[in-house]
Formats: structure tokens, C-alpha cells, sequence
């Protein structure tokens, strides 16, 4: 029995030390260019070894994705689970994003951006992984704003679905501005967009919240 459960240790860690690498890969390079030989040979194991933990390509890009779903969940949504419902929750889910996109979390950048980017016209399970992840934090970010007009920190004509779909571009610019053209600035340009998009629709309350943010 404990024989078993040491071969499940290590298999679980080789496991893991497979997909570390296999997320800077994909963000870099793109899900595709995750072939068994190419991860076998900068991992120096068998491709043999690697498809007794995958068995297939898809399997391989599925599971990355998952990893990288998971080091987002720990670098943008944890830190920020515990703030107050509302503008300041939303402006910390925000703020830990750019941070995370500012910071190179992954080797490429943003992982779901390029992920995104790469799949978006190639129907299959990788793609409905992609988009299924990507909308869960776009609702996530809706219900917090949701929430702020609920508590009068945003006013009740604002349209949810247009701020966040600004607050997310925002974000994502820095993201394309940073990778492409090495603009440093864009991240402070980010907060900035998301702060001014915030502020045209906020209350008195809410703009009061704001300005002890900044």
C-alpha cells in the first residue's frame, strides 16, 4: 500500500513539473507547439514516459490549460477573494490581473490572451476549455459590478455588460502593448483606463471609494 501511494506521489509530481514547463511553452509559443517530442526533449524524458501521464496531445493542451487556469485562480482571484463585495473587490480582481500580466507570471505573457488568440476558430475540447475559462472570469467581474450597483457605489444606468467588456480591454491592451512593443508604461495606463471607466459611472459613494483607492 504505501508502495503504491509513493508511486502516486511521484507520479503526481512528475506530473506537475511537466505542466510547469508546458504553460511558459504555450504562452509563449502557442498550445500547438506543445508536441510529446518537443516536451519530452526539454523535460530529457521519453516520450513514453510523458504520454503515460497525457496519453495524447489534446490531453496534454487540456491539462495545461487546467495548470493555467489554476496559477490564475492563485495569482488574480485568491488575493482578492477577501476584499468587500462591490467597487473594491472588482477594482482588486482588476488591479491583481494587471499586476499579474505586469509581473510575467507566464513566460509568454498572458497565457489566456494568447490562448485565446490561437484557438478561438478551432472547434474542439481545447477551445470549449478556453472559452468556458475566459467567460468564468468575465461573469466573475460582472457579478461584483452587479453588486456595486446594487449598493449604490455604481448608478443604476450603468450597462455591466459594456463596463466590464472596457475594464476587461483595458487590461488586455496592457497585455498586447507590453509583449509586442516592450511599453512599460501600459500597465499604469491600464489602472488608469480601469479607474476613469469606473468613475463615469460611479455615485457620490462610489466616488469616494474610488478615491481612497488611489
Amino acid at each position: 500500500m504505501r508502495k503504491v501511494m509513493r508511486r502516486e506521489l511521484r507520479g503526481e509530481k512528475t506530473r506537475k513539473s511537466i505542466l510547469s514547463k508546458t504553460v511558459d511553452i504555450a504562452s509563449a509559443e502557442g498550445l500547438n507547439g506543445l508536441t510529446v517530442g518537443r516536451v519530452a526533449k526539454d523535460l530529457n524524458m521519453s516520450k513514453s514516459g510523458l504520454f503515460s501521464h497525457f496519453g495524447s496531445k489534446e490531453e496534454l493542451q487540456l491539462s495545461t490549460v487546467e495548470a493555467a487556469r489554476e496559477i490564475f485562480e492563485r495569482e488574480v482571484i485568491k488575493p482578492a477573494r477577501d476584499e468587500e463585495d462591490g467597487l473594491i473587490k472588482l477594482y482588486a480582481f482588476l488591479n491583481a490581473w494587471v499586476s499579474y500580466v505586469e509581473q510575467s507570471v507566464f513566460q509568454g505573457g498572458c497565457f489566456f490572451f494568447a490562448a485565446s488568440a490561437e484557438m478561438d476558430d478551432r472547434p474542439g475540447r481545447v477551445r470549449d476549455y478556453i472559452a468556458e475559462s475566459t467567460i468564468e472570469w468575465v461573469e466573475i467581474l460582472k457579478k461584483q459590478a452587479r453588486l456595486a450597483v446594487r449598493l449604490g457605489e455604481l448608478k443604476e444606468s450603468c450597462d455591466v455588460d459594456l463596463l466590464v467588456f472596457q475594464l476587461h480591454g483595458s487590461v488586455q491592451e496592457a497585455n498586447w502593448f507590453f509583449r509586442l512593443h516592450d511599453e512599460k508604461s501600459a500597465f499604469k495606463w491600464a489602472r488608469t483606463s480601469v479607474l476613469q471607466s469606473l468613475e463615469l459611472r460611479a455615485t457620490k459613494t462610489g466616488l469616494e471609494i474610488l478615491s481612497t483607492i488611489e
